[in-house]
Protein backbone atom coordinates (compact mmCIF):
# COMPACT_ATOMS: atom_id res chain seq x y z
CA UNK A 1 0.00 0.00 0.00
CA UNK A 2 1.38 3.40 -0.67
CA UNK A 3 -1.54 5.81 -0.31
CA UNK A 4 -1.13 9.29 0.97
CA UNK A 5 -2.67 10.89 4.02
CA UNK A 6 -2.40 14.17 4.79
CA UNK A 7 -4.17 14.51 8.43
CA UNK A 8 -5.38 17.82 10.01
CA UNK A 9 -1.95 19.00 8.97
CA UNK A 10 -0.69 22.87 9.74
CA UNK A 11 1.99 24.96 8.28
CA UNK A 12 3.43 28.00 10.79
CA UNK A 13 6.29 29.71 9.77
CA UNK A 14 8.22 31.67 12.83
CA UNK A 15 6.26 35.11 11.54
CA UNK A 16 3.03 34.00 12.52
CA UNK A 17 2.00 33.24 8.83
CA UNK A 18 -0.23 30.34 7.96
CA UNK A 19 0.60 28.76 4.81
CA UNK A 20 -1.34 25.62 5.59
CA UNK A 21 -4.31 25.61 7.79
CA UNK A 22 -5.76 22.33 8.69
CA UNK A 23 -6.08 20.35 5.40
CA UNK A 24 -7.12 16.62 5.61
CA UNK A 25 -7.14 14.45 2.22
CA UNK A 26 -5.76 11.24 1.41
CA UNK A 27 -4.32 10.33 -2.13
CA UNK A 28 -5.17 6.39 -2.71
CA UNK A 29 -3.24 3.92 -3.57
CA UNK A 30 -2.01 4.25 -7.09
CA UNK A 31 -4.37 7.75 -7.66
CA UNK A 32 -3.39 10.54 -9.43
CA UNK A 33 -4.17 13.58 -6.67
CA UNK A 34 -3.89 17.41 -7.89
CA UNK A 35 -3.18 20.03 -6.10
CA UNK A 36 -4.60 23.57 -7.82
CA UNK A 37 -5.32 27.02 -6.51
CA UNK A 38 -3.98 30.41 -7.26
CA UNK A 39 -0.13 31.66 -6.78
CA UNK A 40 0.21 31.61 -2.52
CA UNK A 41 -2.23 29.28 -1.50
CA UNK A 42 -0.01 26.37 -0.01
CA UNK A 43 -0.39 24.04 -2.37
CA UNK A 44 3.81 23.81 -3.08
CA UNK A 45 4.05 23.92 0.90
CA UNK A 46 1.89 20.94 1.61
CA UNK A 47 3.93 18.96 -1.11
CA UNK A 48 7.30 19.99 0.57
CA UNK A 49 5.62 18.97 4.01
CA UNK A 50 4.66 14.89 2.50
CA UNK A 51 8.19 14.96 0.52
CA UNK A 52 10.07 15.91 4.20
CA UNK A 53 11.47 19.19 2.50
CA UNK A 54 9.51 21.23 5.27
CA UNK A 55 8.73 20.65 9.14
CA UNK A 56 4.95 20.29 9.99
CA UNK A 57 3.70 22.45 12.71
CA UNK A 58 0.86 20.35 13.57
CA UNK A 59 -0.88 17.12 12.26
CA UNK A 60 0.56 13.95 10.35
CA UNK A 61 1.71 12.53 7.25
CA UNK A 62 1.48 8.76 6.59
CA UNK A 63 2.80 6.70 3.69
CA UNK A 64 1.51 3.80 3.38
CA UNK A 65 0.68 2.10 7.03
CA UNK A 66 4.10 4.78 7.87
CA UNK A 67 3.48 7.61 9.67
CA UNK A 68 6.56 9.71 7.76
CA UNK A 69 5.83 13.35 10.26
CA UNK A 70 9.37 13.22 11.62
CA UNK A 71 10.69 10.78 8.97
CA UNK A 72 13.92 12.57 6.67
CA UNK A 73 13.02 13.03 3.13
CA UNK A 74 15.47 10.40 2.33
CA UNK A 75 13.78 7.41 4.58
CA UNK A 76 10.07 8.29 3.08
CA UNK A 77 10.87 6.56 -0.20
CA UNK A 78 9.34 8.91 -2.62
CA UNK A 79 10.63 10.63 -5.71
CA UNK A 80 10.27 14.36 -6.72
CA UNK A 81 10.19 16.40 -9.82
CA UNK A 82 10.58 20.04 -9.60
CA UNK A 83 9.59 22.92 -11.87
CA UNK A 84 13.20 23.53 -12.87
CA UNK A 85 13.91 19.82 -13.79
CA UNK A 86 17.14 20.52 -11.00
CA UNK A 87 19.41 18.56 -13.19
CA UNK A 88 23.10 17.84 -12.92
CA UNK A 89 24.38 20.36 -15.89
CA UNK A 90 27.84 18.48 -15.53
CA UNK A 91 26.67 15.00 -15.70
CA UNK A 92 24.90 12.82 -18.92
CA UNK A 93 21.33 11.79 -19.08
CA UNK A 94 22.67 8.73 -17.99
CA UNK A 95 24.17 9.64 -15.23
CA UNK A 96 21.87 11.95 -13.80
CA UNK A 97 18.92 8.92 -14.29
CA UNK A 98 21.27 6.73 -12.36
CA UNK A 99 22.54 9.12 -9.65
CA UNK A 100 19.92 7.94 -7.08
CA UNK A 101 20.37 4.79 -7.52
CA UNK A 102 24.20 5.27 -7.04
CA UNK A 103 23.85 6.87 -3.79
CA UNK A 104 21.66 3.99 -2.56
CA UNK A 105 24.59 1.82 -2.76
CA UNK A 106 22.38 -0.10 -5.60
CA UNK A 107 24.05 -2.69 -7.68
CA UNK A 108 25.64 -1.44 -10.85
CA UNK A 109 23.79 -4.18 -12.66
CA UNK A 110 20.54 -3.25 -11.61
CA UNK A 111 21.40 0.61 -12.12
CA UNK A 112 22.34 -0.18 -15.53
CA UNK A 113 19.34 -2.32 -15.95
CA UNK A 114 16.72 0.12 -14.44
CA UNK A 115 18.31 3.33 -16.21
CA UNK A 116 17.94 1.20 -19.79
CA UNK A 117 14.29 0.38 -19.35
CA UNK A 118 13.40 4.26 -18.32
CA UNK A 119 15.50 5.55 -21.07
CA UNK A 120 13.81 3.04 -23.81
CA UNK A 121 10.30 3.92 -21.96
CA UNK A 122 10.42 7.69 -22.44
CA UNK A 123 12.69 7.58 -25.51
CA UNK A 124 15.87 8.92 -24.58
CA UNK A 125 17.93 6.07 -25.86
CA UNK A 126 19.81 8.13 -27.91
CA UNK A 127 20.28 11.02 -25.62
CA UNK A 128 21.99 9.33 -22.70
CA UNK A 129 25.38 10.63 -23.46
CA UNK A 130 24.56 14.00 -23.90
CA UNK A 131 24.53 16.61 -20.94
CA UNK A 132 21.46 18.80 -20.13
CA UNK A 133 22.38 21.88 -22.10
CA UNK A 134 22.25 19.87 -24.84
CA UNK A 135 18.90 18.95 -24.61
CA UNK A 136 15.50 20.77 -25.47
CA UNK A 137 13.29 21.31 -22.65
CA UNK A 138 10.85 18.47 -23.69
CA UNK A 139 14.14 16.26 -23.16
CA UNK A 140 14.62 17.90 -19.99
CA UNK A 141 11.47 17.11 -18.34
CA UNK A 142 11.56 13.84 -19.53
CA UNK A 143 14.94 13.13 -17.82
CA UNK A 144 13.44 14.99 -14.83
CA UNK A 145 10.46 12.89 -14.92
CA UNK A 146 13.08 9.36 -15.69
CA UNK A 147 15.33 10.29 -12.68
CA UNK A 148 12.06 9.61 -10.86
CA UNK A 149 11.13 6.65 -12.06
CA UNK A 150 13.94 4.63 -12.01
CA UNK A 151 13.99 4.60 -8.09
CA UNK A 152 10.74 3.06 -8.54
CA UNK A 153 9.22 4.98 -5.40
CA UNK A 154 6.05 4.69 -3.33
CA UNK A 155 4.57 7.11 -4.87
CA UNK A 156 5.76 10.73 -7.24
CA UNK A 157 5.42 14.20 -5.90
CA UNK A 158 5.14 16.75 -8.94
CA UNK A 159 5.71 20.40 -8.26
CA UNK A 160 4.87 22.48 -11.55
CA UNK A 161 6.65 19.87 -13.51
CA UNK A 162 5.73 21.56 -17.07
CA UNK A 163 5.58 25.51 -16.28
CA UNK A 164 8.71 26.00 -17.65
CA UNK A 165 7.40 24.39 -21.19
CA UNK A 166 5.60 26.68 -24.25
CA UNK A 167 2.23 26.14 -24.81
CA UNK A 168 2.27 22.90 -27.45
CA UNK A 169 4.50 20.80 -25.70
CA UNK A 170 2.73 21.27 -22.15
CA UNK A 171 -0.45 20.00 -23.79
CA UNK A 172 1.72 16.89 -25.32
CA UNK A 173 3.72 16.20 -22.21
CA UNK A 174 0.14 16.28 -20.47
CA UNK A 175 -1.19 13.51 -22.36
CA UNK A 176 2.53 11.59 -21.52
CA UNK A 177 1.84 12.40 -18.12
CA UNK A 178 -1.12 10.45 -18.42
CA UNK A 179 0.04 7.27 -20.29
CA UNK A 180 2.71 6.76 -17.90
CA UNK A 181 0.45 6.92 -14.49
CA UNK A 182 -1.53 4.34 -16.33
CA UNK A 183 1.44 2.21 -17.26
CA UNK A 184 2.94 2.68 -14.03
CA UNK A 185 0.36 3.16 -11.67
CA UNK A 186 2.55 4.74 -8.92
CA UNK A 187 0.70 7.09 -6.49
CA UNK A 188 0.94 10.70 -7.66
CA UNK A 189 0.49 14.11 -5.91
CA UNK A 190 0.79 16.93 -8.43
CA UNK A 191 0.46 20.78 -7.97
CA UNK A 192 -0.20 23.09 -10.35
CA UNK A 193 -1.86 26.53 -10.72
CA UNK A 194 -3.17 25.43 -14.06
CA UNK A 195 -6.71 24.28 -14.31
CA UNK A 196 -6.86 22.76 -17.58
CA UNK A 197 -3.61 20.64 -16.28
CA UNK A 198 -5.64 19.71 -13.24
CA UNK A 199 -8.74 18.46 -14.75
CA UNK A 200 -7.29 16.60 -17.96
CA UNK A 201 -4.87 14.98 -15.42
CA UNK A 202 -6.08 14.41 -11.66
CA UNK A 203 -8.22 11.10 -10.75
CA UNK A 204 -9.10 13.38 -8.35
CA UNK A 205 -8.73 17.38 -7.32
CA UNK A 206 -7.58 19.13 -4.40
CA UNK A 207 -8.63 23.24 -4.83
CA UNK A 208 -6.62 25.52 -2.29
CA UNK A 209 -7.51 28.90 -0.94
CA UNK A 210 -5.28 30.65 1.44
CA UNK A 211 -3.96 27.26 2.78
CA UNK A 212 -7.44 25.33 3.23
CA UNK A 213 -8.92 22.74 1.41
CA UNK A 214 -12.29 24.28 -0.60
CA UNK A 215 -13.42 21.25 -2.14
CA UNK A 216 -11.80 17.46 -2.89
CA UNK A 217 -13.46 15.75 -5.98
CA UNK A 218 -13.73 14.64 -8.99
CA UNK A 219 -12.82 16.89 -11.90
CA UNK A 220 -16.48 16.69 -13.16
CA UNK A 221 -17.94 17.33 -9.65
CA UNK A 222 -16.13 20.28 -9.30
CA UNK A 223 -16.87 21.59 -12.16
CA UNK A 224 -20.43 20.84 -12.26
CA UNK A 225 -21.61 20.86 -8.30
CA UNK A 226 -18.78 23.37 -6.85
CA UNK A 227 -19.48 24.20 -3.34
CA UNK A 228 -18.72 28.12 -3.24
CA UNK A 229 -18.08 30.86 -5.40
CA UNK A 230 -14.07 30.67 -5.35
CA UNK A 231 -14.12 26.69 -6.76
CA UNK A 232 -16.84 28.04 -9.28
CA UNK A 233 -15.18 31.21 -10.13
CA UNK A 234 -11.95 28.97 -10.48
CA UNK A 235 -12.40 25.48 -12.20
CA UNK A 236 -13.72 26.06 -16.01
CA UNK A 237 -12.43 28.19 -18.89
CA UNK A 238 -13.34 30.22 -19.72
CA UNK A 239 -14.30 31.04 -16.03
CA UNK A 240 -17.66 30.83 -14.64
CA UNK A 241 -20.01 34.39 -15.16
CA UNK A 242 -20.65 35.34 -12.00
CA UNK A 243 -22.75 38.10 -10.81
CA UNK A 244 -25.43 39.70 -8.45
CA UNK A 245 -29.26 39.02 -9.11
CA UNK A 246 -32.19 39.08 -7.26
CA UNK A 247 -34.56 36.42 -7.08
CA UNK A 248 -38.13 36.37 -6.72
CA UNK A 249 -41.41 34.49 -7.86
CA UNK A 250 -39.03 32.20 -10.27
CA UNK A 251 -37.07 34.81 -12.12
CA UNK A 252 -33.88 36.38 -11.81
CA UNK A 253 -33.06 39.58 -12.15
CA UNK A 254 -29.95 40.43 -12.96
CA UNK A 255 -29.42 44.21 -14.36
CA UNK A 256 -31.49 44.90 -17.48
CA UNK A 257 -32.02 41.64 -18.15
CA UNK A 258 -35.39 39.04 -16.01
CA UNK A 259 -34.73 35.24 -16.40
CA UNK A 260 -37.54 33.29 -15.74
CA UNK A 261 -36.31 29.93 -14.22
CA UNK A 262 -37.39 26.31 -14.56
CA UNK A 263 -39.89 24.75 -11.98
CA UNK A 264 -37.10 22.84 -9.84
CA UNK A 265 -35.32 26.29 -8.96
CA UNK A 266 -38.06 28.14 -7.61
CA UNK A 267 -37.11 27.01 -4.36
CA UNK A 268 -34.50 29.78 -4.13
CA UNK A 269 -35.22 33.58 -2.90
CA UNK A 270 -33.69 36.85 -2.65
CA UNK A 271 -30.40 38.10 -3.32
CA UNK A 272 -27.98 36.07 -4.92
CA UNK A 273 -24.57 35.30 -6.17
CA UNK A 274 -25.79 33.66 -9.85
CA UNK A 275 -23.68 31.58 -12.19
CA UNK A 276 -23.88 30.76 -15.83
CA UNK A 277 -20.82 29.32 -17.67
CA UNK A 278 -20.22 30.67 -21.37
CA UNK A 279 -20.88 27.47 -23.09
CA UNK A 280 -24.58 27.34 -21.56
CA UNK A 281 -25.50 31.03 -23.82
CA UNK A 282 -26.90 29.69 -27.68
CA UNK A 283 -27.42 31.66 -30.06
CA UNK A 284 -31.04 32.19 -30.22
CA UNK A 285 -31.10 30.52 -34.21
CA UNK A 286 -29.82 27.12 -32.89
CA UNK A 287 -30.91 27.16 -29.40
CA UNK A 288 -34.12 25.54 -28.17
CA UNK A 289 -37.00 27.59 -28.44
CA UNK A 290 -38.43 27.38 -24.88
CA UNK A 291 -35.05 28.64 -23.31
CA UNK A 292 -34.99 32.56 -22.13
CA UNK A 293 -33.29 35.07 -24.36
CA UNK A 294 -31.14 38.09 -23.41
CA UNK A 295 -29.98 40.60 -26.18
CA UNK A 296 -26.98 41.95 -25.83
CA UNK A 297 -23.99 44.45 -27.66
CA UNK A 298 -20.83 42.62 -26.94
CA UNK A 299 -17.75 44.86 -26.21
CA UNK A 300 -15.45 42.32 -27.40
CA UNK A 301 -15.58 39.41 -30.20
CA UNK A 302 -12.66 37.19 -30.27
CA UNK A 303 -12.71 34.68 -32.90
CA UNK A 304 -10.74 31.34 -31.67
CA UNK A 305 -11.41 29.60 -35.20
CA UNK A 306 -14.52 27.18 -34.61
CA UNK A 307 -15.98 29.04 -31.57
CA UNK A 308 -16.41 33.14 -30.83
CA UNK A 309 -16.63 34.61 -27.39
CA UNK A 310 -18.83 36.88 -26.67
CA UNK A 311 -17.70 39.16 -23.98
CA UNK A 312 -20.61 41.94 -22.69
CA UNK A 313 -21.62 44.15 -19.97
CA UNK A 314 -24.27 43.58 -17.63
CA UNK A 315 -25.07 46.40 -15.30
CA UNK A 316 -25.74 44.34 -12.08
CA UNK A 317 -22.43 44.45 -9.26
CA UNK A 318 -19.43 41.45 -9.39
CA UNK A 319 -19.84 39.28 -6.70
CA UNK A 320 -18.21 40.99 -3.28
CA UNK A 321 -14.09 39.83 -3.73
CA UNK A 322 -13.95 38.82 -0.18
CA UNK A 323 -15.94 35.43 -2.05
CA UNK A 324 -12.90 35.23 -5.01
CA UNK A 325 -10.22 36.63 -2.62
CA UNK A 326 -7.05 34.28 -3.25
CA UNK A 327 -3.84 35.82 -1.01
CA UNK A 328 -4.43 38.14 2.18
CA UNK A 329 -3.29 40.98 -0.21
CA UNK A 330 -6.65 41.10 -1.78
CA UNK A 331 -6.29 39.83 -5.40
CA UNK A 332 -8.76 37.92 -6.65
CA UNK A 333 -9.63 35.29 -9.34
CA UNK A 334 -11.41 38.33 -10.88
CA UNK A 335 -8.91 40.85 -11.16
CA UNK A 336 -7.87 40.75 -14.72
CA UNK A 337 -9.82 43.78 -15.20
CA UNK A 338 -8.10 47.63 -16.47
CA UNK A 339 -11.05 49.55 -16.62
CA UNK A 340 -11.58 49.93 -12.58
CA UNK A 341 -13.47 52.55 -13.18
CA UNK A 342 -16.35 50.73 -14.79
CA UNK A 343 -18.56 48.86 -12.26
CA UNK A 344 -20.56 46.51 -14.42
CA UNK A 345 -20.35 42.76 -14.60
CA UNK A 346 -18.90 41.42 -17.75
CA UNK A 347 -20.45 38.32 -18.95
CA UNK A 348 -18.65 35.95 -21.56
CA UNK A 349 -20.74 33.65 -24.22
CA UNK A 350 -19.10 30.96 -26.07
CA UNK A 351 -20.88 29.85 -28.96
CA UNK A 352 -20.23 27.96 -31.87
CA UNK A 353 -18.95 30.19 -35.35
CA UNK A 354 -21.89 29.76 -37.20
CA UNK A 355 -22.35 33.59 -38.59
CA UNK A 356 -19.42 36.26 -37.48
CA UNK A 357 -20.43 39.11 -35.65
CA UNK A 358 -17.95 42.47 -34.47
CA UNK A 359 -18.21 44.90 -31.27
CA UNK A 360 -21.21 46.10 -30.61
CA UNK A 361 -23.56 44.75 -33.07
CA UNK A 362 -26.37 43.67 -31.59
CA UNK A 363 -26.94 39.68 -30.67
CA UNK A 364 -29.93 37.74 -29.26
CA UNK A 365 -28.51 35.00 -27.34
CA UNK A 366 -30.86 32.50 -25.13
CA UNK A 367 -29.34 31.22 -21.77
CA UNK A 368 -29.89 27.53 -20.75
CA UNK A 369 -31.50 28.54 -17.29
CA UNK A 370 -32.06 24.44 -16.41
CA UNK A 371 -27.91 24.78 -16.00
CA UNK A 372 -27.86 28.29 -13.61
CA UNK A 373 -25.67 28.35 -10.41
CA UNK A 374 -26.58 30.52 -6.96
CA UNK A 375 -24.14 30.80 -4.09
CA UNK A 376 -25.36 32.57 -0.92
CA UNK A 377 -24.36 36.59 -1.63
CA UNK A 378 -22.38 36.99 2.13
CA UNK A 379 -21.16 33.36 2.61
CA UNK A 380 -20.21 32.65 -1.39
CA UNK A 381 -21.86 29.05 -0.32
CA UNK A 382 -23.50 26.88 -3.12
CA UNK A 383 -27.47 27.30 -2.16
CA UNK A 384 -28.61 23.63 -3.13
CA UNK A 385 -31.43 23.10 -5.14
CA UNK A 386 -32.23 19.80 -3.57
CA UNK A 387 -32.44 21.76 0.11
CA UNK A 388 -34.70 24.31 -2.08
CA UNK A 389 -36.84 21.59 -2.81
CA UNK A 390 -37.26 19.82 0.47
CA UNK A 391 -37.91 23.59 2.08
CA UNK A 392 -41.19 23.46 -0.37
CA UNK A 393 -42.24 26.96 -2.24
CA UNK A 394 -43.87 28.28 0.70
CA UNK A 395 -40.32 28.43 2.41
CA UNK A 396 -37.99 29.02 -0.23
CA UNK A 397 -34.38 29.01 0.47
CA UNK A 398 -33.95 32.56 1.75
CA UNK A 399 -30.40 33.94 0.01
CA UNK A 400 -29.13 36.79 2.53
CA UNK A 401 -30.89 40.32 1.94
CA UNK A 402 -29.32 43.51 1.61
Amino acid sequence: MSAIRVENVRKTYPNGYDAVRGVDLTAQDGEFLVLVGPSGCGKTTLLRMIAGLENVSAGRIVIGDEDVTNVPPHQRDVAMVFQDYALYPHMTVADNLAFGLRLSKLARAERERRVARVAATLGLDELLDRKPGALSGGQRQRVAMGRAIVREPKAFLMDEPLSNLDAMLRVSMRSELARMHERLNTTTVYVTHDQIEAMTLGHRVAVLREGALQQLDTPQELYHHPVNVFVAAFIGSPAMNLVEAHVERGIAHIGEFSIPLPTDTRGIDGNVVLGVRPSDFELVAAADPDLPRITVRPEVVEDLGAELELIFPVNAPRPHAELTRTSSTGSSVQDGRLLADDERSLLTARVPLRTSFVAAETVELAIDHRHLYFFDRETGHALRLEEARATGVDQPLRANSR
